[in-house]
């Protein structure tokens, strides 16, 4: 099988923060899918609310300490913070 090496980009990423998702929904916990409650009174107090980042696969959740990086075609999504340190490094311009 043949190996390939990532090109170098750079692209823009911070901590995670209230604000930076695309919505907050309630998961629903026995299939790990988004319920319906989501803008209701019922579900604002709900302890299963997760933000979410909408990407073009998918809607990923963003868990505490995740870093939202913005890749070269402007789409964003979470990235653990391990996997971000051992996959990019801080330029200085």
């Amino acid at each position: 099988m043949a190996k390939y090496r990532k090109k170098p980009v750079v692209i823009e990423a911070e901590v995670y923060k209230l604000g930076m998702e695309d919505a907050i929904v309630c998961i629903t916990p026995a299939v790990g899918a988004f319920n319906d409650c989501e803008g209701t009174n019922k579900c604002l107090s709900c302890p299963m609310l997760r933000p979410i980042i909408e990407t073009l696969e998918d809607n990923l959740i963003i868990n505490e300490g995740d870093y939202i990086i913005t890749d070269v075609k402007g789409e964003r999504y979470p990235c653990k913070p391990d996997i971000f340190k051992m996959t990019y490094d801080l330029v200085i311009e």
